[in-house]
């Protein structure tokens, strides 16, 4: 019996190191001379990134173990919607030809089509349906069809990502899209990734925390966020995590990305802000990680802290990520958000948005779906 355990334990190994080792979902790896060259950021100590404050908490392989049992087997009420969600759709033509006003596209979680300035800009573009490094590890989106698929996206002059997460940055996704973007603007190591998928180098450019780099009359400003990296377990912080600030001639933007609540965000609003729209990161979250992922109530207050004429709840609405109703990320920032007056923006998947009318009034779209 013992001889049977350690046989299993050893063939698990040996899937594991080809499964990560030869499946281009998981990325590049840091090289030693990167490695040299990521420590001259002060945000680099000891081999790693870290944040500001001392999280998240390193937990031992066992516990990681026991985490994800929890998550795996705990029944969660209306974890996700029973039906799939009906989403807006785009038009091809219209998206290519568009020449109003500065707008934005929620593809649900955290990615987006932004147009402005004459330019095309995606933002964490997940277009996948798992978020996962194989379809087999993960469940589904909460919706089957894109408001556009990737394939008649026009031409995109930008993609920002804030982190190497699966739910932020997907290897299926980058692979359909890199022939079609001109610039690929990431936190630092993370082009490790990219170029690992075939990405140009040149195409590339690595921030640090309030560096920022311009294009054509716009400024993207990679700003600090309380989180953490990796897409295997052995490469856990080796590349930064970012929210970003997106600066045109008449409109500021503010990104979240992942992040507990931290002061960083008011830092970010006394140095960037008043901004006309912050999309700010609201859901899959739990007490247990609550200094890197934060609560509903903290997402509002979030806007407040950044200066936001208007708040967009992000990081909900597609994936079943934590051990909340899906619908509880919403119902709980718009609570929070009349108490402190401010406006929350909640287009459905696909529903345009425009910067100068952020004050129209959207339907609680949530509650058809349930």
């Amino acid at each position: 019996m013992f001889i049977s355990i350690i046989g299993l334990v050893v063939i698990v190994a040996v899937a594991y190191i080809l499964f990560v080792n030869f499946y281009p979902s998981f990325g590049g790896d840091i090289s030693k001379e990167r490695q040299d060259e990521l420590s001259e950021s002060i945000n680099y100590k000891d081999g790693q990134f870290v944040n500001k404050k001392d999280v998240p908490e390193e937990l031992s392989f066992m516990e990681t173990l026991k985490l994800a049992r929890h998550f795996f087997f705990t029944e969660v009420p209306d974890g996700r919607p029973k039906e799939n969600i009906e989403v807006h759709k785009i038009d091809s033509i219209n998206v290519a030809q568009y020449l109003g006003h500065s707008r934005l596209i929620w593809f649900g979680h955290s990615a987006f089509l932004l147009q402005l300035a004459g330019k095309n800009l995606l933002i964490d573009p997940m277009f996948g349906q798992v978020a996962a490094p194989h379809d087999w590890l993960g469940s589904n989106r909460f919706n089957k069809e894109m408001p556009i698929p990737i394939e008649q996206l026009p031409k995109i002059d930008a993609v920002l990502i804030s982190h190497d997460h699966y739910d932020h940055l997907d290897y299926g996704s980058i692979k359909k899209l890199k022939d079609k973007v001109d610039h690929f603007y990431v936190p630092l190591g993370v082009g490790v990734h990219l170029e690992a998928w075939g990405i140009e180098s040149e195409r590339i450019k690595e921030l640090d925390w309030w560096q920022d780099t311009s294009l054509d009359g716009l400024t993207f400003v990679c700003t600090p966020a309380q989180h953490f990296s990796g897409r295997k377990f052995n490469n856990r912080q080796s590349t930064l995590w970012a929210s970003w600030v997106i600066i045109s001639e008449t409109e500021r933007i503010f990104f979240s990305g992942d992040s507990g609540y931290a002061p960083h965000f008011e830092e970010i609003g006394t140095k960037y802000g008043p901004f006309d729209l912050a999309m700010m990161e609201c859901g899959q979250y739990n007490e247990r990680w609550a200094d890197i992922h934060m609560m509903p109530e903290e997402t509002a207050q979030a806007g407040i802290d950044v200066r936001a004429k208007a708040l967009m709840p992000i990081h909900w609405g597609a994936f079943k990520l934590a051990l909340h109703s899906w619908t509880d990320p919403i119902q709980r920032v718009m609570k929070k958000g009349k108490t402190l007056d401010i406006t929350i923006v909640t287009p459905r998947i696909g529903q345009p948005v425009v910067l100068k009318d952020t004050l129209d009034v959207y339907d609680n779209w949530w509650n058809e779906e349930k």
